[in-house]
């Protein structure tokens, strides 16, 4: 069964329901979520309901070695991710042998997220689950749960190989949302080849958050990288820091004239906030009077706002208006806070076990979510931690002048001067004790205003929010539904802001908002076929219980070529009873389900030896390389030096008023032809190719403006990838009649690609940063100009086949977005890549328009 309504539908309730039915009646139910702060999230909502015959537990690499034993033996509830359960779980299948023998129900929490080559991994674990659960006689029920899945009982069979019932009808109630789109303003700045800047859409979402916290609106800023969430957090601490010093001491801020005075917020035990407060408070304020207060960023004119259908009065779109009159800011009001207090009613372990408690594990790599949870409850907090704020009041109140403020106001606010600990930053690679502390004061108030990765885009419970900004396209309108429905959970009005960044699409989008609101999520793409995914799993498969015959079906069509090509290989080895692993290694070490391939780069400060974090090998070459810049929890580092031999980047705090990005060279050769149309004079092709990259250089851009600062040379090794993409050519004559208007014909193919990689995400399930691109006037395979994208996974993900699929509708909206784009010569809002090898140069706006006219309009 799979379940695809709205956010906050209830489709928590409708899983939990049955579960809980079934461990009451002996059974034993296991729950997959994607990431760690929702199986924490959803360990607290269980025990919170204190049923004392279920026993939940998280089981995943934040929890302790020696509570694993009791959560094996004891718990009836696991909530536990694919990476355990690929790595751990599966493996010692033995171990779990009472918990498989009873187990009714497998619970696969926002299935949406499984998709690409993470979610073709995900599909070949759940088969090995089926597999084990057979072993030990018994059949659970899969159920599926996701608010922005489409087709969603095609997805479902596609994920689990079982045929799947569907659940798409939502009647739960809903309060309104009004949804901006954001174009930053060009500015006076110039980049590559002359081409205007617009302001950062980081800098843009930093002043709207700090804005939004004034107003005492509780707000999430979703930012596509880690280092971008930081970079948000800390600008908008530093705005807010400087309202506070331009203020006189003891000024606080309250309700609006003539609004009721909330109860204060009863003591309690408030988390301590990892942040760093500013450094210097001590400016000499001017008057009293509110008005004086400089806030980051003067309004632009909202009837500009592209809304798809004939919308309200634009001025009562709650943005930040003129600080002269916050009375007018109509901003949602917040509810009471009336949270349970976090209750534990799960037996304890054995005596000589010590309760449950956060772990301490290395911090993740990427920004999209990693392994595990910990516990729901955060450990106290440490003598002389930063300091913090009381939780402010629930209630609709804005910034007004002390002497109007009621004498309540003592208890409600501290100081202005507290203002900056109400934001902060949170990422995958926190340790897990900070993550959960950051939750929690997000919950309780403690928090006003949060810049996160997609970390906190699932259905983690934060409800009270009543903003949601997110700082470019998120990748999916599945991911944006998902992000903007995180405000307004509790039935309130809410507001969403998309803030386009400098890129094709986000351009695309907010000029043609049509494209985003009334249309479908998309498919979702994945290949549990890939042979590269499908061959580490049934080695796998055969470590766990040697693979018979009869096991073939549950794997897929290709499984015994596949097979085959393993006995080969000689990681398998054949009899006649099946197949065996004989090898000493661990079987699961050959699938990398995060696709990172290779052992991560940890991240050390070379004064201290502490370990920052991790990065995965490949992001490595772009993220930590020589003189990157490098962010964790508010500190800046430079990378000294990067050893990829040890896995080592050792780093050193620095302040630069720069941010870096890597730069390299691709090279493609064709392997193999699978599928050929004709696209107008040219042609369409899907196949497999073999991609050299290596990085080159990396740029310097000035924070917040964008400026070019330099672009410095790297000496790192080239890597390989076999691959699957899409590509067009055109015929000789054809170009040649084009070369002979007067068209660069480099350019024009260089700029096509660069459009068409950004646009290629509204219509499959990527990230522009999951496929690359290569084109050439005259490429050695093919003879002629050619235009290649391809997945950057290795086997391929299916992101270029969806493109082959929906080429027409794809190329078109390319052409849209160079056409629609204001700029003259070409800028990053249309035909300039922000990882281009080349300097984006040789790049021609009109020669790529007369190129995909030729290509879509013969």
């Amino acid at each position: 069964m799979i379940i695809s309504t709205g956010t906050a539908s209830g489709k928590s309730l409708a899983y939990l329901t049955p579960a809980l039915a079934a461990c009451l009646d002996g059974g034993t139910v296991l729950y997959l979520t994607p990431t760690k702060a929702l199986a924490a999230d959803q360990l607290r909502s269980v025990r919170e309901l204190r049923i004392s015959a279920v026993r939940p537990a998280t089981f995943d690499g934040d929890t302790p070695f020696e509570e694993r034993t009791w959560v094996r033996q004891h718990a009836n509830y696991v909530l536990t991710n694919p990476d355990m359960l690929h790595r751990s779980i599966l493996p010692r299948h033995a171990q779990w042998s009472a918990f498989f023998r009873r187990v009714r129900m497998i619970v696969v929490d926002e299935c949406h997220g499984y998709r690409g080559v993470f979610g073709s991994h995900v599909a070949q674990i759940l088969r090995r689950l089926r597999r084990v659960c057979r072993r030990y006689g018994s059949a659970p029920v899969f159920m599926l749960a996701s608010a922005t899945a489409s087709e969603p009982a095609v997805f479902g069979r596609r994920l689990t190989g079982l045929e799947m019932d569907e659940v798409t009808v939502d009647a739960s109630p809903k309060g309104s949302t009004t949804f901006a789109l954001w174009e930053p303003p060009l500015t006076d700045l110039r980049g590559e080849g002359g081409a205007p800047i617009r302001r950062t859409a980081t800098a843009e979402t930093a002043d709207l958050l700090a804005d939004l916290v004034l107003a005492d609106v509780r707000t999430l800023a979703f930012v596509r990288s880690r280092r971008g969430a930081e970079t948000v957090a800390l600008s908008a601490r530093a705005k807010l820091a400087d309202v506070a010093a331009t203020l006189p001491h003891g000024a606080h801020l309250g309700p609006l004239p003539g609004t009721p005075v909330p109860h204060p917020t009863p003591p309690g035990d408030q988390p301590t906030i990892p942040t760093t407060p500013p450094d210097d408070l001590s400016a000499t304020p001017p008057s009293g009077d509110l008005s004086a207060i400089p806030f980051p960023v003067s309004p632009p004119d909202l009837s500009s706002v592209p809304f798809p259908v004939s919308p309200p009065d634009l001025s009562s779109v709650p943005f930040p208006v003129s600080p002269s009159d916050l009375s007018s800011v109509p901003f949602p009001t917040a509810p009471p806070d009336t949270a349970a207090p976090n209750t534990d009613t799960t037996p304890a372990p054995p005596p000589n076990l010590p309760a449950v408690r956060p772990g301490t594990v290395a911090p993740d790599a990427r920004d999209t979510p990693r392994t595990g949870a910990g516990a729901a409850s955060p450990p106290a907090a440490e003598p002389g931690a930063t300091r913090t704020t009381p939780s402010p009041p629930a209630h609709d109140h804005r910034a007004i002048p002390a002497e109007a403020a009621p004498s309540a106001h003592e208890d409600l606010w501290t100081d202005l001067a507290g203002l900056p600990d109400k934001v902060a930053a949170y990422r995958a690679g926190y340790l897990s004790e900070d993550r959960r502390l950051l939750e929690k004061a997000l919950r309780t108030g403690t928090l006003m205003g949060l810049a996160t990765t997609n970390a906190l885009e699932l259905g983690v419970d934060v409800s009270g929010l009543d903003a949601v900004l997110i700082a470019g396209w998120p990748g999916t309108r599945a991911s944006l539904w998902q992000q903007a429905g995180r405000a307004g959970r509790d039935g309130q009005d809410a507001l969403a802001v998309l803030i386009a960044r400098d890129d094709p699409l986000d351009t695309y989008l907010v000029h043609h908002p049509e494209a985003l609101f009334g249309r479908p999520v998309e498919a979702i793409v994945l290949d549990p076929d890939n042979p590269y995914v499908l061959g580490p799993h049934l080695c796998a498969a055969a470590a766990e219980i040697p693979l018979a015959e009869e096991d073939l079906p549950t794997f897929g069509d290709t499984t015994a070529t596949v097979l085959d090509d393993l006995v080969d290989q000689g990681l398998l080895r054949r009899r006649s009873s099946g197949w065996f692993w004989t090898r000493r290694e661990r079987a699961t070490d050959l699938a990398d389900i995060r696709g990172a391939g290779g052992a991560p780069v940890q991240v050390v400060e070379s004064t201290t030896g502490r370990l920052l974090g991790t990065v995965d090998e490949p992001s490595a070459h772009t993220t930590v390389h020589t003189g990157a810049v490098y962010l964790h929890q508010g500190e800046t580092f430079l990378v000294e030096e990067l050893d990829l031999e040890a896995g080592v980047a050792l780093v050193g705090a620095a302040e630069p008023d720069y941010s870096t990005f890597a730069r390299d060279i691709t090279e493609i050769r064709v392997l193999k032809s699978l599928r050929t149309t004709p696209i107008g004079p040219g042609t369409l092709t899907f196949g497999e190719v073999e991609v050299t990259r290596q990085v080159v250089s990396y740029l310097k851009r000035r924070l917040h403006s964008g400026e070019m600062l330099g672009d410095e040379p790297l000496e790192l090794p080239p890597r390989t990838l076999r691959t699957r993409a899409v590509w067009w050519t055109l015929p000789a004559d054809t170009i040649a009649a084009l070369a002979e208007e007067g068209f660069d014909l480099g350019g024009a193919a260089h700029a096509a690609e660069h459009a068409s990689i950004g646009l290629l995400p509204l219509f499959a399930t990527c990230d522009r940063w999951d496929i690359g691109g290569v084109s050439t006037e005259l490429h050695f395979d093919t003879g002629l100009l050619t235009v290649f994208v391809y997945d950057g996974h290795e086997g391929g993900a299916g992101f270029a086949e969806r493109g082959y699929s929906r080429a027409t509708d794809w190329l078109t909206a390319t052409r849209e977005a160079i056409r629609s784009c204001e700029c003259e010569r070409g800028c990053p809002s249309c035909i300039q890549s922000p990882k281009c090898g080349n300097g984006n140069e040789p790049l021609s706006k009109p020669g790529a328009l007369r190129l995909l006219d030729t290509l879509l309009d013969p």
